[in-house]
C-alpha cells in the first residue's frame, strides 16, 4: 500500500523571548506545543542546535522583548499640522533616555477615557513603544544566527492578549510574574493602554506599583484584575475592592499552557509570542524587513470582494451553460439545412451577377457615346501617317495623345467631324526626328435642334366663305380682274 505524505498547510510558528541572560523558546505545531528556555554564549548557534536536535522546520520567528528593555508610555500630541509620525518622533526627545535618532519605535492611538474631559480638537493620545536600536540590532542578529527570518518584533507582555478573551466594556488590570519581575498591563476596549515593569520585591510593592499604575494611565479603578506567571496569588490586591481572578483564557490557550513546563511566567510570554497572529501593535522591527499583514477590515473587505466574484461567476456561467444547450440544439437544427441554404445562396449570386452583367450592358446602351462609331470615325478622318497611342472620351468630350508629320492638320480634319467641335491642342507641339507628338481635346458637337416646319401662307377663303371673326360687311372685296364689269 503507496502512502502519500500531505504538507502541512498551516506552518510551524517559533517565537523566542529575550530575557536578558536567557531565551524563552516557544514552538507550536497545530495545538502541539514544545517550549524551553536556552542560555548560552552564543544564543544564535545554540537555538539553532536546539531547533535541529528537536526536528522544528521553522523559517520564521516571532521576537518578543522584555518589558523592562522598552519604553512604553501614553502621550499627549498638540493639534498641530503635519503627520502623526513626524509629530511623535519630534515628541520623543522629551520621553527618552537616549536620543531620537537612535530609537526604533512604534505607536497606536488610544481610546479616549471617560474619567478625563477632552477638549475636542486640541490633543492626540497615543501609546508609544520605544527601544535602543541596538537591541534590535542583536535581535536581527540572533535571528540571522539561528537562520530565521524575523517577522516581528514585539513587547512579549503586550502579546498574552493573544490567549484570552476579553470584554471591550471593561477595563482590567493585568499582573504577569516572571521570576522576581511584574509586568503589568492595563487594558481598555481590548487593547493595552498602558504597561510597566517593575521588581516584585513583596506584596506591598506590588499593591503600591499597581497603585501608581492606575493614577499614570488617570484610572481611578478597575472592573477586575487578572494574575498570572510565577507565584500568582491574590493576596496583595485584596485592599483594592475589585474581583480577582486568573485570565479568562481561550480553550486554545488553555490546552496549549497545559503542556508547558517550568519557568512557567517566561515560557507563558512565549507561547504567547507565537500566538498572536493578528496585527502586532507596536511592533519595533525595521520597515525594510517587516512582513505585509492585513487589518481585519482588509481580510472582511477582501472576503466580500471573493464572494461577489464568485455570484458574478455563477451569475455569468449558469445562464451561458442554459443558452449553450440552446444553441446547441439550434447548430443542430442548423447543420440540417444547411445544404439547401447554401445552394439557395449560390442560385442567388448567379442570379445577382446576371443582373449586374445585364445593367451594365443597358447603361452602355443607353449612353450617348459609341465607341464603336468614334473609333470608325477617328480611322477614316486621321491620315494615314498619324499614329493614336492614347485615346479617351468620356461624357464631355474626346482626347487624343499621339505622333503625326504635321499635327496642324489635324486640327481642320477633325473640326470637319460632325461628331466633334472646339478641336484644340491641349498642350504645346513637340517636333521629334521625323513627326510631331501632339496632345488633342475636342468636345462633342451639341445636337441640332429639331427643324420647325416653314410658316404656311394663308389659304384665301371661297367664294361666299367668311373667316372666323369676319363680317360680310368687314370682309374686302376680291379682286377685280381687268374688262369685269363692276
Amino acid at each position: 500500500m503507496v502512502k502519500f505524505a500531505i504538507p502541512k498547510i498551516v506552518p510551524l510558528r517559533l517565537a523566542v523571548v529575550m530575557l536578558g541572560d536567557r531565551l524563552g523558546v516557544a514552538a507550536i505545531d497545530r495545538d502541539r506545543v514544545e517550549t524551553f528556555t536556552i542560555e548560552a554564549e552564543n544564543p544564535g548557534a545554540a537555538l539553532r542546535a536546539e531547533l535541529d536536535a528537536r526536528s522544528l522546520a521553522a523559517r520564521t520567528v516571532a521576537i518578543g522583548l522584555s518589558r523592562s528593555t522598552v519604553t512604553v508610555k501614553p502621550i499627549d500630541l498638540p493639534a498641530v499640522a503635519g503627520g502623526t509620525q513626524d509629530m511623535v518622533k519630534f515628541e520623543l526627545e522629551r520621553h527618552l533616555p537616549i536620543p531620537a535618532d537612535d530609537a526604533a519605535f512604534d505607536f497606536v492611538p488610544l481610546p479616549p477615557e471617560p474619567e478625563v474631559e477632552a477638549v475636542p480638537g486640541e490633543v492626540t493620545r497615543v501609546l508609544i513603544a520605544a527601544a535602543d536600536r541596538r537591541l534590535i540590532d542583536a535581535a536581527l542578529r540572533l535571528a540571522e544566527e539561528a537562520k530565521l527570518r524575523p517577522v516581528s518584533i514585539t513587547v512579549a507582555a503586550h502579546d498574552l492578549l493573544a490567549l484570552v478573551e476579553t470584554d471591550r466594556r471593561h477595563r482590567v488590570a493585568w499582573l504577569h510574574r516572571n521570576g522576581d519581575t511584574a509586568e503589568l498591563l492595563l487594558l481598555h476596549e481590548s487593547m493595552v493602554v498602558f504597561s510597566r515593569s517593575f521588581a516584585a520585591a513583596d506584596d506591598a510593592t506590588l499593591l503600591a506599583e499597581t497603585r501608581r499604575s492606575l493614577a499614570g494611565a488617570r484610572w481611578r479603578s478597575c472592573d477586575a484584575i487578572w494574575v498570572s506567571g510565577d507565584g500568582a496569588a491574590a493576596a496583595p490586591f485584596l485592599d483594592l475592592g475589585v474581583p480577582i481572578s486568573d485570565p479568562p483564557w481561550t480553550a486554545r490557550a488553555e490546552r496549549r499552557l497545559a503542556q508547558i513546563a517550568e519557568p512557567r511566567g517566561a515560557l507563558e510570554l512565549a507561547v504567547a509570542t507565537a500566538s498572536n497572529r493578528s496585527i502586532r501593535s507596536l511592533d519595533l522591527i525595521p520597515a525594510a524587513i517587516k512582513p505585509r499583514r492585513f487589518t481585519r477590515q482588509e481580510i472582511r473587505t477582501g472576503g466580500a470582494l471573493v464572494v461577489t466574484l464568485l455570484l458574478v461567476v455563477a451569475a455569468l456561467v449558469v445562464p451561458g451553460f442554459v443558452e449553450g444547450r440552446r444553441l446547441a440544439r439550434l447548430n443542430g437544427e442548423i447543420a440540417r439545412i444547411d445544404p439547401d441554404v447554401r445552394a439557395a445562396e449560390k442560385l442567388a449570386r448567379e442570379l445577382d451577377r446576371k443582373r449586374q452583367l445585364l445593367s451594365t450592358v443597358e447603361k452602355i446602351n443607353a449612353s450617348s457615346v459609341q465607341p464603336l462609331a468614334v473609333l470608325r470615325e477617328l480611322t477614316e478622318i486621321l491620315p494615314s501617317d498619324a499614329w493614336v497611342t492614347y485615346l479617351a472620351f468620356d461624357a464631355k468630350g474626346v482626347e487624343l495623345t499621339g505622333q503625326a508629320g504635321a499635327a496642324s492638320n489635324l486640327i481642320p480634319l477633325l473640326e470637319n467631324s460632325p461628331r466633334l467641335e472646339r478641336v484644340e491642342f491641349a498642350s504645346p507641339v513637340t517636333r521629334g526626328r521625323d513627326r510631331e507628338q501632339f496632345r488633342i481635346r475636342a468636345a462633342w458637337e451639341a445636337p441640332a435642334p429639331p427643324a420647325t416646319p416653314p410658316p404656311q401662307a394663308a389659304k384665301p377663303p371661297a367664294a361666299g366663305e367668311t373667316r372666323r371673326g369676319e363680317s360680310p360687311a368687314t370682309r374686302p372685296a376680291p379682286p377685280r380682274l381687268p374688262g369685269a364689269p363692276r
